[in-house]
């Protein structure tokens, strides 16, 4: 049995993640896949793990011997369900493996803004403490989170820990979800979006990208947000509206906009939030700790020995 992985190096630099699939099969792991080297490289394999490489209809459709594929991530949206099931492909994801990272960046975003640690050991470098005539020095405001209301957009796996860890600095803690509000978890106020945003000093996106939630934020939402709001997004760029945010940020309609994820990754030089000096954009590394990279590759290697064990897990669509 053929086996071939199209982008396998953000997972496992090294490749070691990947040995234990040699025991199942013949093996060829590429590090990156341009989209034209997609069918060449799958070529007559009957399993194919991908993490952003795209498998559309047009590309199963010249996959006749593609039996399995196992997305190396939780969401799969780049994987053709329908059209993989219509081929009788079997189509596997991760679940659930970064959400203790995830949770983690929220909150290193959002004590980056509070607290500012990284600017202040940055300027002690420069000599601005030792130069200074007081036993302390700063430079940017700074404030407390306890007392302050955290607005949680979707309250799924990740959510419900960010809004647990929200509870624990002292925040009162209100959520956007389609849950009921007697199944949330204590001491969460269920709002509609509009007073979600009106009412909360930060908001942090954990939302699913759906054409409901495409720009979620905008220029017309932003205008809900106090100006004094930190707006966190560590689910999908497409999330967010981006140039409105940026126009907010140099507004002074926004204090700051924290970000894992763009709508294009890499981003191109003209990303408008790259030159906002309140905007904290990290490059697509809230999933990417040592251990949530190892319990994904894990996991995505139980798939596929369970696909060839004849009792496929994990299966969506």
């Amino acid at each position: 049995m053929k086996i071939v992985i199209l982008d396998g190096y953000t997972v496992s630099p090294d490749g070691l993640a990947w040995k234990p699939l040699e025991q199942l099969g013949t093996l060829t792991v590429y590090d990156r896949t341009l989209p034209e080297e997609t069918i060449g490289r799958v070529g007559d394999a009957e399993i194919v793990l991908t993490n952003k490489v795209c498998l559309r209809r047009a590309e199963l459709e010249q996959l006749p011997r593609l039996r399995y594929i196992g997305v190396l991530a939780t969401g799969y949206n780049v994987v053709d369900v329908g059209a993989a099931q219509a081929q009788g492909i079997v189509v596997t994801n991760v679940p659930a493996y970064s959400t203790e990272s995830v949770v983690q960046m929220v909150f290193a975003h959002l004590l980056t803004v509070t607290n500012r640690t990284e600017h202040y050991a940055t300027q002690n470098r420069k000599g601005k403490w030792t130069e200074g005539p007081d036993f302390c020095y700063w430079d940017t405001p700074l404030s407390e989170l306890a007392g302050k209301t955290f607005g949680v957009v979707g309250l799924g796996n990740i959510g419900k820990r960010v809004a647990g860890i929200a509870q624990a600095f002292g925040m009162r803690v209100v959520a956007y979800t389609s849950k009921e509000e007697a199944d949330l978890p204590p001491g969460i106020g269920k709002r509609p979006m509009e007073d979600l945003l009106a009412e909360s000093d930060v908001v942090s996106l954990h939302c699913p990208l759906t054409p409901d939630t495409h720009h979620l934020i905008s220029r017309e939402t932003l205008q809900k947000v106090k100006p004094s709001a930190i707006l966190i997004n560590t689910g999908r760029g497409p999330l967010v509206n981006e140039q409105d945010v940026a126009d907010a940020l140099k507004n002074d309609r926004l204090r700051a906009y924290c970000a894992d994820v763009l709508s294009e990754e890499p981003p191109r030089d003209e990303c408008p939030l790259l030159s906002c000096g309140n905007a904290f954009i990290t490059p697509h590394i809230a999933w990417a700790t040592d251990e949530a990279r190892a319990r994904l590759a894990g996991v995505a290697v139980d798939n596929v020995r369970a696909f060839v064990e004849g009792e496929p897990k994990n299966i969506v669509g």
